[in-house]
């Protein structure tokens, strides 16, 4: 399922926890499901799109032990401050995008990635249009 975050909060941020985030949006999605992916070869530049003045997002693997997140975010766009209980890795796919961790601004360009401490505030915001993809192992 593909979702699509439009005008939260009357900016382009978001204020909500990644995980509070799903809730509000809607399906966009191309009628393929997360077992439509299983066992073959995928270009994960291809399976979200962008959409102006929003943030994109597809699941792809959800677990008790963890979640693959495909993200699409447009100029601007952006998770505003929050943690988490565990470490969660950014890894840039192209575009540039401006990471934050506990105050400390750090640019990631796309083949890029970041890991992010758990418990320590961390937050992003788009410099271009950019795409990633969001591991979170809960572990």
């Amino acid at each position: 399922m593909i979702h699509v975050i439009t005008g939260l909060n009357g900016g382009p941020k978001s204020d909500l926890p990644y995980d509070d985030q799903h809730h509000g949006r809607h399906d966009a999605s191309k009628g393929e499901n997360m077992k439509d992916l299983k066992a073959k070869a995928i270009s994960l530049m291809d399976i979200v799109d962008y959409q102006k003045g929003s943030v994109v997002s597809r699941e792809i693997v959800s677990k008790k032990t963890g979640t693959l997140t495909l993200f699409a975010f447009d100029t601007g766009q952006g998770l505003s401050e929050h943690t988490a209980p565990f470490d969660a890795t950014v890894y840039c796919l192209e575009g540039e995008v401006e990471v934050t961790i506990s105050g400390n601004p750090i640019l990631l360009k796309g083949g890029e990635m970041i890991i992010m401490p758990a418990n320590e505030p961390h937050a992003l915001q788009a410099v271009t249009p950019f795409k990633m993809l969001l591991i979170m192992i809960r572990a």
